[in-house]
């Protein structure tokens, strides 16, 4: 049974750092305003404004912030401030030792999909897909659902959703995945997901359409769409084409890789990099119930 942290109380210490690229401290001053209002005391990584050409630092001091975040056993969750690329160069140099013996919440989304395959294959622990402190005002019905579920009052989600191409049934599975692009880049690695009888999540953005192809067909050859109980697809958002067009959406794409398989699919799940962000307690399992007009998902406790 994979391990939930606690959920966090009034007054925790919750920690801010960035093992991706460099923020300022005013991007950062309204979400640490608001993680204030939810009662949370916030600390920041010593090295969160560092800047490396486009990283928040070089490789050791963001290796450096986070490991201060996983070790520090006064620190109750981590929200990483932004995604655009790097905590993939970080993670075989992290040592997760003490935050085994005590978890933690670790709350994002984006390049964070690295963190959350890797911590949820080897150590079988629970982490929050989520909206991060960046972007935390671009929804705000999002952004409380973050607060529901690390003040453990996130129970189901039950959204309207009409999508021609979804596969209607119901499933029970550990939900694990994230970003396409991650996780194709993780395959063959110590982070790689196994996805036999799980439910998968895939999201992504600003990609070209025979990207989106390419890594669907990848995923499917190395058989992580084969055995899989449902299909969450999140945001498919500022997909690229060729002058010659590819001819499919995104979903499209998806359908296609999958049409032999006989699992539910849900395709627009409004979490991702669009607009609406809705958590997902990766490494949960989770009930999943897609009809012709509605999408269910129900989390273990």
């Amino acid at each position: 049974m994979p391990l939930a942290p606690p959920f966090l109380k009034p007054n925790d210490k919750v920690a801010i750092i960035a093992t991706a690229r460099k923020v300022s401290t005013n991007e950062m001053k309204a979400p640490i305003k608001l993680l204030n209002r939810w009662g949370l005391q916030v600390v920041t990584s010593p090295y969160l404004f560092d800047a490396d050409n486009q990283f928040a630092g070089d490789d050791g001091v963001r290796t450096n912030a986070l490991q201060w975040a996983l070790d520090d056993k006064s620190i109750k969750a981590i929200f990483i401030a932004r995604g655009g690329y790097g905590t993939i160069r970080l993670i075989d140099n992290i040592d997760f030792t003490k935050f085994a013996k005590k978890p933690k919440w670790i709350v994002g989304f984006s390049d964070i999909t690295v963190l959350h395959s890797h911590i949820e294959k080897k150590l079988k622990i629970q982490t929050l897909h989520a909206p991060m402190p960046i972007t935390f005002d671009r929804n705000k019905t999002s952004t409380n659902y973050l607060k529901q579920a690390l003040f453990g009052e996130l129970q189901s989600y039950q959204i309207e959703n009409d999508c021609s191409l979804n596969r209607t049934g119901k499933a029970t599975g550990k939900l694990v995945g994230g970003n396409l692009s991650l996780l194709y880049a993780m395959q063959g690695s110590k982070s790689d997901i196994k996805t036999n009888n799980k439910i998968l999540f895939i999201e992504d953005l600003d990609e070209y359409l025979y990207h989106i192809d390419r890594m669907i067909i990848s995923l499917k050859r190395s058989g992580k769409l084969a055995k899989l109980k449902g299909l969450v697809v999140g945001s498919m958002i500022d997909m690229k084409d060729n002058i010659i067009p590819f001819g499919k959406t995104p979903q499209q794409i998806i359908l296609d890789a999958i049409k032999e398989y006989n699992y539910p699919v849900v395709f627009n799940f409004p979490s991702g990099h669009d607009t609406q962000n809705y958590p997902l307690k990766l490494g949960a399992t989770i009930q999943l119930s897609v009809t012709e007009s509605q999408c269910k998902i129900i989390f273990s406790k």
